[in-house]
């Protein structure tokens, strides 16, 4: 068994899937690593000085610029010689990729830094109050998007990150969730042996933010597969026809068993047109990538 690099006694919320994922990318990647950590819950719950849960280097860096720093620790290496063996990884939630960073991370693509960013995506900004991202999906109930007389919630429907990725024509990018556990290695090991930057979406669910019991993070995890609201996939390079799905679902599940198990699409239980037209979007989306 691999070395635990991410600690215990850290202050994320029970049954936090940021938490999670990262104890499962570590586990592939091991100690010769370098972690770089904008604010945002994982910076928050893992590095209030003077403890730390990770147990190999990190740098805690703005926000917005945390592909910017990562590619500098790459050229720095490189430029001391020291730049073999060493996995340079940069973690960002939903906000400082989707939005805040997505220039900085766009930069690190083009230039082709050889470092994997991981975003682990909650769908809003939980650490400062659940505020809604362009990663919140259609119709959640946000304290920015709330649910109310003349609003269903957040109105506008997720930003597509993978694609906008692939569109840079980078070696990989994939998408992941805690429940695949195996998957999420895989990819991650994939990752790691390729030259170059790869880019990986990570889905994990928030108890908080969404209001769930913190013991159904991974059973939600695996809903949003099973229903084909996050699809598992893969791509090589910039051609979308190479996207590769990697976890079939044969008999995909309503998305009605995914959504009314979460506080923030209570509503939607009680809209029958509503949650129809999310089932249609869902339904097009899978049909787009076969599933």
């Amino acid at each position: 068994m691999n070395e635990e690099l991410f600690l215990p006694g850290h202050r994320a919320c029970a049954g936090c899937g940021e938490t999670i994922a990262v104890r499962q990318i570590l586990s592939v990647a091991g100690e010769n690593t370098i972690a770089v950590v904008p604010t945002g819950c994982l910076e928050v719950v893992s590095t209030s000085y003077p403890e730390t849960a990770w147990k190999i280097p990190l740098i805690h860096v703005a926000f917005e610029n945390a592909a910017a720093v990562a590619s500098g620790i790459d050229c720095a290496l490189k430029a001391l010689g020291k730049r073999k063996g060493i996995n340079v990884l940069a973690f960002a939630g939903d906000g400082g990729t989707f939005d805040i960073g997505l220039q900085a991370l766009s930069g690190m693509l083009e230039r082709g830094h050889n470092v994997k960013y991981i975003c682990l995506d909650n769908e809003a900004y939980m650490n400062t109050g659940i505020q809604r991202s362009s990663a919140t999906p259609y119709a959640a109930s946000t304290t920015t998007s709330p649910l109310g007389k003349y609003s269903i919630g957040e109105s506008r429907k997720k930003k597509p990150i993978g694609a906008i990725c692939i569109a840079h024509d980078i070696p990989y990018v994939a998408t992941a969730t805690i429940a695949y556990h195996l998957d999420l290695k895989k990819k991650i090991k994939k990752a790691l042996e390729i030259d170059g930057p790869c880019f990986m979406h990570i889905l994990v669910p928030c108890p908080t933010g969404w209001r769930f019991p913190s013991e159904l993070t991974i059973e939600l995890s695996r809903l949003a597969v099973e229903t084909g609201v996050f699809p598992l996939w893969e791509c090589e390079g910039s051609d979308m026809s190479n996207l590769k799905i990697t976890k079939k679902v044969a008999h995909r599940k309503p998305v009605k068993e995914y959504l009314q198990l979460q506080g923030r699409f209570a509503h939607v239980m009680r809209n029958e047109k509503l949650l129809a037209e999310i089932q249609k979007e869902v339904d097009e989306k899978c049909a787009k990538y076969g599933l």
